[in-house]
């Protein structure tokens, strides 16, 4: 497995992206990985690194590549435990908008169709948190994404500003989707959880979700040990892996 940062043109702007691709010729599915609001941080590599050595070709931008000040780099550094930490990262994940949001996915899709190992293979999306939200609307709105893999997605069910709520982009989803929830987690709840799958049953949307007990968000980040659920994120992750495998290789 090799890994390292590539940096693509969005419009004009800089976007710095992870890219792990594995060992062999190939071809491999793609994944795009959304960041959560820390940015593409420590953990979110690590997500692109894993899934290549699971056998898919992924890339993770940094989201937050339009915006002046603190980077992602920055953010990462800052203590968990930072009494900053919070404010920043909410300050940064509050200047991004969902039309910025689709350019950087669809730059990332093309770069890994762009590699050799990856050709014309399916390409699929997972995300953390906001994430999450980013691969549920992404569902919808791109209509060549393959899979949909969607941990804790906070805000799903929930207008903001000038944010529609995701969940009404439910009839456009074109994959199929997984979901991966704690129980005790509260954005989403168990309830928004229900919410959603109500939704996608109602309007005949594939998706397969599992809730984990004694599990809240944020619950596979190895980098914030208080949140973190070793054996939830173990059964969650083998799952998520085996999800792409039936929904991403022919």
């Amino acid at each position: 497995m090799a890994s390292a940062y590539v940096t693509l043109d969005v419009d004009g702007s800089q976007m710095k992206t992870w890219v792990a691709v594995p060992d062999g010729p190939g071809p491999f599915p793609g994944v795009v990985v959304a960041q959560h609001a820390g940015g593409m941080d420590t953990f979110i590599r690590s997500v692109c690194d894993r899934l290549a050595e699971a056998g898919f070709a992924a890339a993770a931008p940094d989201m937050y590549h339009r915006q002046d000040g603190m980077t992602f780099e920055e953010l990462d550094a800052m203590p968990q435990d930072d009494p900053e930490r919070w404010p920043s990262m909410m300050a940064k994940t509050g200047q991004t908008n969902d039309s910025d949001i689709e350019q950087d996915v669809r730059a990332s899709m093309a770069h890994l169709s762009s590699l050799a190992q990856v050709g014309s293979s399916p390409i699929g999306i997972t995300g953390f948190c906001g994430g999450g939200r980013v691969s549920y609307l992404m569902a919808a709105r791109i209509a060549e994404l393959s899979s949909a893999v969607v941990f804790h997605g906070g805000f799903i069910t929930m207008a903001r500003e000038d944010r529609p709520a995701a969940l009404d982009a439910t009839p456009q989803i074109s994959c199929p989707v997984a979901g991966f929830f704690g129980l005790d987690d509260q954005n989403p709840s168990p309830e928004h959880v229900a919410e959603i799958a109500a939704e996608m049953d109602k309007h005949g949307k594939s998706h397969e979700f599992h809730s984990y007990e004694g599990t809240a968000h944020s619950f596979l980040d190895h980098t914030n040990p208080k949140a973190h659920r070793p054996d939830s994120a173990a059964d969650a992750w083998e799952k998520a892996v085996a999800f792409f495998n039936k929904t991403l290789r022919a």
